[in-house]
């Protein structure tokens, strides 16, 4: 029947196809010249129309074949079934049988068991009847070392016992049979046992029988081969009827190996003949005797034991992978025992380039077997050994760099003068660095990482130092200042003190450079702190130097810029001489470090000078005077320049600060038409100069009106430039109430 349903879906499926057609033949003709191609059009459509009629054909006549192909195929099997069911019902029939045949066959299946073991027994009467004599035989063959006829014998008496004990295990409750087999066959696995120990020890001079007696091996590996090879048969036959032979499997070629392993391990420990008592170096001795020993025997191995040995064995191989494991637990042994110093370094290096380069692991003869080595050590463990190296390290520099400083403060508090040189320095700062390039040295034969390592622990040890040094030298300066006669050679030490921090920077950096491989970021960080430390207590220290010449003529200066001073320059010259004789025990200082405080003590002479000038201690009521108390001003102004120059010509530039002292005297000097301009320059040059500065310099003005000298000084302060340059009138600082004094005088 047509499922009415089916009705209704062809007509609206024509509906729909008319109405596709429709809209497809609108898109067509939408413009009037499609109308001339209407024809073609047709013919277009008329060829698809075929060409699909010809396909859906096509695909109809396969699908009926198909069809047919299967009812012929049903029409077959069902045949094939029917035929089926007859010989199942025919093999029924037969299987009814089975029970009383078998009950009928039970004779003749006991006579065949009997027949087999009567055969059995035949066949091993020979060796049933001589187990003594066979027995005895093949012990005298163990004694003579007949190896091969030791083992010969013993498969005979193996298999004569076995092939009786497979009967019997054929048969049920024979338990007292197979205890009499075996009772019988006793003495088998004595003499068995006894050929393995003979195996054994002859394997145990693997190493030497090769270079002078090969066909040891050779035998005891052809026997080793042969039982493999029976462990093989019987390890079948118990998965094939349960029945396995007594002592099966023995897994002699396991053996071998543990007994090859065995000797390597007591050839590694035979070479620990000396310990710490005995040898500092122990250590180092044992690593290289271990290192001959083991490059030479498995060169022995691969020249000598691969042609004796079967391929399957991989005895090279085998050998590196027990030298490897021996080796690692030794190791790993002697560092659960502990260890001290250098010998660290002496196991971290050796394991780390010395056990896979080219003089073992990594040696010509061995690397084509040795690039799949797993570590000799674990990661943990040289993890670990690293730590304690470097801990050790640490200890040591703390130990070191405290003795050194106390050395260095028990020189500074001596009556003795440092050792006259051209360069006064103490040994301290070369001390400690070659302690460190001592410990840079060793580490750099373990790795480039842990020298990395090492040399910013140094480094870091150093700054540490420098917070010590610090200390030191303030202790030294305060209990100087507090009696001057205590130390009397406190210039020529502050002199080394100086000297040391500079070239404990040279030093540093020469060594950052020599041993650093980090990144340039990293190295440039720990160059820049490391420097700034130490210059910065080289300042430092510098300053408590020109404290102990500047204490000595602050009394002078405090002489200027009174009245018993004009025209008369003893108060200065007494400071320039002073300063000579300090300046000359200065040419002790590194040229770097002079130039250095040179330049401090002219800035320190030059604030003096101007704090004197600017303190309001006199003041001039006449033009005349102003010009000729400015004209000493500049004339002790190139007295001092004079001082500097004539002890290092560097002196002499434009940023000389002894400059300002005489531009200052311009201005005390000018005269009044002129005073802004000379204040303008003033301004100028030193933007930092503040209206308290001008104030106290217009002080010395007495010959002008404080009203007049106030508005010009506003004025100035008013157009001057807002600049962020820092110059020597940032340090003068003086007490505000000067300053209201000051201006309250000022009508």
């Amino acid at each position: 029947m047509v499922d009415p349903r089916s009705k209704v879906n062809m007509k609206e499926l024509d509906v729909e196809s008319k109405k596709d057609a429709t809209k497809h033949i609108v898109n067509l003709l939408q413009r009037p010249g499609q109308l001339e191609k209407v024809a073609m059009f047709k013919k277009r459509y008329s060829r698809k129309k075929a060409s699909v009629e010809a396909l859906l054909k096509s695909a109809m006549q396969s699908q009926l074949n198909g069809v047919i192909d299967g009812l012929n195929l049903l029409a077959t099997s069902i045949v094939d079934m029917k035929e089926v069911e007859v010989t199942l019902k025919s093999m029924n029939k037969y299987f009814e049988t089975l029970p009383t045949l078998s009950n009928n066959l039970r004779e003749v299946r006991e006579e065949n068991m009997r027949h087999s073991q009567y055969v059995t027994a035949k066949e091993n009467l020979k060796h049933i009847f001589t187990v003594p004599e066979s027995i005895e035989k093949t012990n005298q063959w163990i004694s003579d070392g007949k190896l091969l006829h030791t083992h010969q014998c013993l498969r005979d008496l193996e298999n004569s016992r076995d092939d009786l004990l497979f009967e019997l295990h054929k048969l049920p409750n024979q338990s007292m049979g197979v205890l009499t087999v075996k009772k019988y066959f006793s003495e088998v696995e004595t003499l068995s046992t006894k050929l393995e120990g003979q195996l054994r020890l002859n394997l145990t001079r693997t190493l030497n029988a090769v270079r002078k007696k090969p066909t040891v091996i050779v035998t005891a590996l052809r026997i080793i081969e042969r039982e493999e090879k029976s462990d093989e048969e019987a390890i079948k036959q118990h998965k094939n009827n349960g029945f396995m032979p007594p002592g099966r499997p023995k897994e002699w070629k396991k053996m071998a190996f543990k007994v090859l392993e065995q000797e390597v391990a007591l050839r590694i420990e035979g070479k620990l003949v000396e310990e710490r008592a005995d040898d500092k170096l122990w250590l180092v001795r044992y690593l290289e005797l271990i290192r001959q020993l083991i490059l030479e025997d498995l060169r022995v191995v691969k020249t000598l034991c691969v042609p004796v040995f079967p391929p399957s064995y991989n005895i090279i191989d085998e050998y590196i992978k027990m030298y490897h494991k021996c080796l690692s637990k030794q190791l790993n042994e002697i560092i659960e025992n502990g260890l001290e110093g250098n010998e660290y370094v002496s196991i971290l290096a050796w394991t780390l380039n010395t056990y896979l380069g080219p003089e073992l692991m990594g040696h010509p003869d061995l690397i084509e077997h040795t690039k799949t080595l797993p570590p000799l050590l674990e990661d943990a463990v040289l993890k670990n050994l690293k730590q304690q190296y470097l801990s050790n390290m640490e200890k040591n520099y703390t130990e070191w760099l405290e003795k050194t400083l106390e050395t260095e403060v028990q020189e500074w508090k001596s009556h003795v003068p440092p050792i006259p040189d051209v360069i006064l320095r103490t040994s301290g700062p070369s001390i400690i660095f070659e302690m460190i390039g001592q410990n840079l040295e060793v580490t750099k034969t373990i790795n480039q990482e842990i020298t990395n390592e090492a040399l910013f622990l140094s480094i870091r040890h150093v700054e540490n130092y420098s917070r010590m040094y610090r200390n030191a030298i303030i202790e030294f300066k305060q209990r100087h200042f507090e009696d001057r006669r205590l130390v009397p050679f406190f210039t020529q030490y502050m002199i080394t003190i100086v000297n040391n921090c500079l070239q404990l920077v040279e030093l540093g950096v020469q060594y950052l450079q020599k041993y650093g491989t980090a990144s340039t970021m990293e190295m440039d960080r720990v160059s820049s702190n490391y420097k700034k430390i130490f210059f910065d207590l080289r300042t430092e220290s510098s300053s408590y130097l020109l404290e102990e010449a500047f204490l000595d003529v602050d009394k002078h200066f405090d002489d200027l810029f009174r009245p018993r001073w004009i025209n008369d320059s003893t108060a200065l010259e007494t400071v320039t001489a002073t300063l000579e004789d300090y300046f000359f025990d200065y040419k002790g200082l590194v040229d770097e470090n002079f130039e250095l405080i040179m330049k401090e003590a002219q800035v320190l002479v030059a604030k003096r000078y101007l704090v004197a000038m600017l303190s309001k201690r006199i003041s001039f009521k006449t033009f005349e005077e102003c010009q000729a108390v400015a004209a000493q001003i500049i004339r002790e102004a190139r007295k001092l320049q004079l001082l500097f120059t004539s002890i290092d010509s560097k002196l002499q530039s434009r940023d000389d600060p002894l400059e300002i002292i005489i531009m200052m005297a311009e201005v005390v000097k000018t005269d009044d038409d002129m005073m802004s301009l000379d204040l303008h320059r003033v301004v100028e040059r030193y933007p930092d100069i503040t209206e308290d500065h001008l104030l106290r310099l217009a002080y010395l003005r007495g010959d002008i009106p404080r009203a007049d000298m106030r508005d010009k000084i506003v004025y100035v302060i008013k157009t001057k430039s807002n600049s962020s340059q820092r110059t020597i009138f940032s340090q003068l600082v003086f007490p505000k109430s000067l300053i209201q004094d000051l201006k309250s005088n000022i009508p």
